[in-house]
């Protein structure tokens, strides 16, 4: 018997090489564009936070350090371990019982079940929103929260230019 050949031609070294690094090339440039595309939903989710009154009980830095007295005390999500879907959950949903958390997703207990709860009506004892959120914003919140928030410590300097747009005078006590 003979040995088989095989129908495709074997590339010559050289081939391989090009081959090779057209895919490295093809995974580097999909690379840069999913984290460009990602940093522009963690930029639109500081937005989001910025607009949204989630600083008012959260803190600037979401550190729990909140902006308005009359507001409930929110929780240190700097020290949060809470996964991407839970927070999600979180935002979306709130959290009933008195704990001050609104329900930012405007089809939350209604149009959409939260908490094993099927749609139809909301819990009365949530606390109110200011403003309710997409499904899309409350996306890119949580894109702000996981890349620059949860787990992340102390606040650093390069975080709160960021926050405050390059104001200097607003970060002076970040060195």
């Amino acid at each position: 018997m003979t040995p088989r050949s095989s129908a495709r031609p074997a590339l010559s070294r050289a081939g391989t090489l090009i081959v090779t690094a057209l895919l490295a090339f093809s995974a580097i440039a999909l690379s840069a564009t999913a984290f460009a595309q990602n940093e522009d939903k963690v930029k639109a989710g500081l937005e989001v936070w910025k607009s949204s009154g989630c600083a008012d009980c959260h803190g600037s830095f979401a550190n729990g350090e909140k902006q308005r007295d009359e507001a409930p005390t929110g929780a240190d999500l700097r020290t949060s371990r809470l996964s991407t879907a839970e927070l999600k959950e979180v935002i979306g949903c709130g959290r009933p019982g008195g704990t001050g958390m609104p329900a930012f997703d405007e089809g939350a207990y209604k149009v959409r079940p939260c908490g094993g709860q099927m749609p139809g009506t909301p819990p009365g004892n949530l606390y109110p929103t200011p403003r309710t959120l997409t499904p899309a914003q409350i996306d890119d919140v949580v894109a702000y929260l996981r890349a620059r928030i949860v787990g992340k410590g102390r606040i650093t300097r390069a975080e709160c230019l960021a926050y405050y747009d390059g104001d200097e005078d607003e970060c002076e006590d970040y060195k």
